[in-house]
């Protein structure tokens, strides 16, 4: 894979979207969890960002069907690396905003693996 500037147009990241049955719930954990506000919002979609970054949104799903990581029957659709400085406390403080801590940890050393409110996987890491 080249990182050679191509000479196509430019393309920016605008957001990662998340499917979701509570756009406003899930906005509100990955608010309060990275600090970032609420750019926009309707019943079926909410986004958090800052002017000139990219964002995170959620997106209302009638059927949603919450991931079963580590099991695979309904694959886990989204995973995001988060970093922290001190791994027990970013813990603590996720699951005091409503994460869920599933029953396997791969490396519970490096990095956590926690549920968000609609049951995406993320990784709290202390790695770069």
């Amino acid at each position: 894979m080249s990182t050679e500037p191509t000479s196509g147009p430019a393309i920016r990241l605008l957001s990662v979207d998340f499917d979701c049955p509570d756009p406003a719930e899930l906005a509100r954990f990955y608010g309060e969890a990275l600090g970032l506000p609420v750019v926009y919002s309707s019943d079926d979609f909410v986004l958090l960002g800052r002017e000139g970054s990219s964002g995170l949104g959620f997106i209302r799903v009638a059927d949603y069907r919450r991931p079963t990581w580590p099991d695979p029957s309904q694959g886990k659709q989204a995973h995001m690396e988060l970093g922290v400085d001190d791994l027990d406390a970013a813990h603590a403080r996720m699951l005091a905003l409503g994460a869920v801590e599933p029953p396997v940890q791969p490396h519970p050393d490096e990095r956590r693996v926690l549920l968000d409110p609609a049951g995406h996987p993320f990784c709290i890491s202390t790695q770069d």
